[in-house]
């Protein structure tokens, strides 16, 4: 038996997650009487995770509220910056987030990173345990309740990405402090402490050197620092202060 119908209106920038018949305007949405809002909206295709303010024939509502009929609800994306409060702001991102999760370590941000597939139980389990925010484009990963917390990576452009997760939660940068293989922190070393890992150019060439604190790799202005320096002077310049 058909439960109540509401009316439901996504925000233009919800509209990737729906149908194409309910990107434009309120679309009727039937429900069974006893789901909540939250559970409604998730089974359109849209994660809670790209959620904000619900709004229920004008008013505020939890997600736990449940619809009745001719409810006219307007679903409006997460608001910006956004506080992840109970922890310090810290990332997860899953393997196909490699680049962004080593742009994300260049800017001194606590990212950590599955270079392997180790399933989507598995990752979720990990953000709850470290209180870390999952960064995904993993749309089911994203509706598993034992989340922390989530996001949606909207791009599939590194450079797009990044700059959509700093706008989205204005992490502290603090760049050139991580190990962007290991996330592990960076300490002052000498050339004597690295020299294992020098070729001969580079140890005739470069005399001021850092190394990971937990993986020891070192670091020196090398080939690319320019580019580097590029991508943290464009994330200073916009998202710093």
């Amino acid at each position: 038996m058909n439960g109540p119908e509401i009316s439901v209106e996504f925000a233009p920038g919800l509209a990737l997650f729906v149908a194409s018949e309910r990107r434009r305007g309120a679309s009727p949405v039937t429900t069974d009487g006893v789901s909540t809002l939250g559970h409604v909206v998730e089974s359109t295709g849209v994660p809670l995770t790209e959620v904000g303010p619900l709004r229920v024939n004008g008013a505020e509502v939890p997600t736990s509220y449940v619809p009745r009929a001719g409810d006219v609800v307007e679903v409006r994306p997460v608001e910006r910056p956004q506080h992840v409060p109970g922890a310090p702001l810290r990332f997860l991102l899953d393997v196909h987030l490699g680049t962004l999760a080593r742009r994300l370590r260049l800017l001194g941000v606590d990212t950590a990173y599955e270079s392997t597939d180790i399933g989507d139980p598995a990752l979720a389990a990990r953000s709850a345990a470290e209180r870390r925010v999952m960064l995904s484009r993993d749309r089911g990963l994203l509706r598993r309740r034992e989340l922390w917390a989530g996001a949606y990576v909207y791009s599939t452009r590194p450079e797009d990405q990044l700059r959509d997760v700093l706008d989205r939660f204005r992490p502290d940068l603090r760049p050139w402090t991580r190990c962007t293989a290991c996330n592990g922190l960076l300490k002052a070393a000498t050339k004597e402490e690295v020299a294992d890992q020098l070729h001969g150019g580079t140890h005739r060439s470069y005399d001021v050197f850092a190394q990971c604190q937990d993986c020891g790799r070192a670091y020196w202005k090398g080939a690319h620092h320019e580019q580097l320096e590029a991508i943290v002077e464009r994330a200073l310049e916009e998202f710093a202060g």
